[in-house]
């Protein structure tokens, strides 16, 4: 079985890009680099991972690609670009230029508007991925899901991966009406869900398995195992617990599932959905 991890992140710590790690998250005021990932990633059993922007530049992106070309195990690029400048077009058409660039995340949740995926300019960038064949990451939080929900709507065509699982209260133990709104999301085929980013929404220091739970519970229903994939949030998860812990949440809730199950959400739908197979 080949395993993937969907999401996880590099980056070379600088204050004034990384303004979002405040003095709550001093741990990751650092370096992370594919050094750093390499052992983590093959004692846990997975042979590749999926790289996903931090910051919200081009040279982000550029970074992010230049490290896979160093590094074989880094699968996939999900960049940033600029979904709402004039140069969309060309931007697409540099980085379309290399194997490994796969998708496009920008960082809604942190756009004043909730209802940004839905602007007209908005939606017309995103809508030009589909002729590059890109993936989109949908990062959320649990009040912006009506706008993700709209946006899978209003672009049947679009391959679209919900990122950890839209950030729920699970500090809080709170369900409603997150799942409520994540069932619908579901209802959109073109729309997946990464099971990823669970223990930075918990209490850091004294998360259960248990605690997470109901949550996934909710989406296996939601969007079957063959529309989940595991991904680890890494460096971002060592807020909350090591790389083994993290990735074992899944396994442990995937344990006595039939193995085309586990095979799935652990690597084989991350594989087709950003067509790492096309990676040379």
């Amino acid at each position: 079985m080949t395993r993937i991890d969907s999401h996880q992140h590099f980056w070379r710590y600088r204050p004034e890009t990384h303004g979002w790690i405040d003095d709550t998250m001093a741990v990751l005021k650092r370096d992370f680099l594919p050094e750093d990932l390499a052992a983590p990633l093959a004692a846990s059993g997975f042979s590749g991972c999926v790289a996903v922007q931090a910051a919200q530049t081009l040279d982000e992106t550029r970074f992010l690609l230049s490290l896979a070309d160093r590094h074989p195990f880094i699968r996939g690029v999900v960049g940033w670009v600029d979904l709402v400048s004039a140069d969309l077009p060309g931007q697409l058409a540099d980085f379309s230029r290399h194997p490994r660039f796969k998708g496009v995340r920008h960082i809604a949740q942190s756009e004043p508007d909730d209802r940004f995926l839905l602007r007209e300019d908005v939606l017309r960038g995103i809508a030009a991925l589909e002729a590059h064949a890109l993936a989109y990451d949908i990062l959320v939080y649990p009040r912006q899901l009506p706008a993700a929900i709209g946006l899978a709507a209003r672009l049947p065509g679009q391959r679209f991966v919900l990122d950890h699982l839209a950030k729920p209260e699970i500090r809080a133990g709170r369900l409603s009406p997150w799942d409520e709104r994540i069932r619908e999301l579901a209802r959109a085929p073109n729309v997946l869900c990464k099971v990823s980013g669970l223990v930075t929404e918990a209490d850091w220091g004294g998360w259960k398995p248990a605690d997470f739970r109901p949550y996934l519970d909710v989406v296996f229903e939601a969007f079957g195992p063959e529309r989940l994939m595991i991904g680890s949030d890494w460096p971002v998860c060592r807020l909350a617990g090591d790389y083994p812990a993290v990735t074992g949440i899944v396994e442990e809730y995937l344990a006595g599932r039939p193995a085309g199950e586990r095979e799935a959400v652990l690597g084989g739908n991350a594989a087709r959905f950003y067509r790492l197979e096309d990676a040379a």
